[in-house]
């Protein structure tokens, strides 16, 4: 019987690397190329899929975190150390990046011009425009708060979903999508957002620290209390 091993450091980061880039390469071709009515169901439906998609896929190298919040959320619940969150914030803002330079390599083929582009990446960026700064803050530190309550729960020892942890926590992913596109176009993820924020121009990017800040908050927080609240005791 061939000896069973565990993923090497470098797989473990290729997979984030992988995940992210699906991740946001699907969520933010759904937001670009389709304009129907029905864009934010496509969009939240879209990022739950691509979460759902590559947790199965690569999930097992790397424990598909793929969103840099999500691994300070894990570290903080002392499940995973706290040396390897930079290493995959830094493979999942990579894997975003490249996502979105795909992207714009695709939108600027159609012969664009270049203000044409930027204003595409600037609309599906993330945003205080619509909402309260305040608003935001609140809104984003709820909900990657609890989006990580859900991932700490159904992946934990013993948990009873097993092996639809994936199914679950791209559900939930969507769900929040569909609360928070209309008022900030949701970022629950770090990588997400700066992904579009490089290509949206300096007013993205003049707001991307929000959507650092309040996912890793949420995330911190949720890391923390998840032990007493949820961990299972004995």
């Amino acid at each position: 019987m061939a000896e069973i091993t565990a993923p090497s450091y470098v797989r473990r980061l290729v997979a984030e690397t992988f995940g992210t880039f699906l991740l946001v390469f699907g969520v933010i071709g759904a937001a670009i190329y389709y304009n129907g009515e029905a864009k934010p169901l496509v969009v939240g439906l879209a990022v739950g899929i691509a979460v759902l998609a590559g947790a199965y896929s690569v999930g097992h190298i790397s424990g598909g975190h793929f969103n840099p919040a999500v691994s300070f959320g894990v570290a903080a619940a002392g499940r995973m150390p706290w040396k390897d969150v930079l290493p995959y914030a830094a493979a999942q803002i990579v894997g975003g990046l490249i996502a979105t330079l795909l992207h714009f390599v695709i939108v600027i083929s159609s012969g664009a011009p270049l203000e044409a582009v930027s204003s595409t990446f600037a609309a599906v960026s993330n945003t205080f425009d619509v909402a309260p700064l305040l608003t935001v803050l609140i809104l984003e530190v709820i909900i990657t708060a609890v989006f990580l309550l859900v991932i700490l729960s159904v992946t934990a020892e013993g948990s009873t979903t097993a092996g639809f942890a994936p199914l679950v926590i791209g559900l939930t992913l969507a769900l929040f999508h569909f609360i928070a596109i209309p008022i900030d176009n949701a970022s629950l993820n770090p990588a997400r957002s700066l992904a579009t924020a490089v290509f949206g121009g300096v007013d993205s990017l003049a707001q991307v620290w929000v959507f650092f800040v309040a996912p890793i908050v949420g995330a911190l927080l949720a890391g923390f209390l998840w032990k007493p609240l949820f961990a299972k005791k004995g």
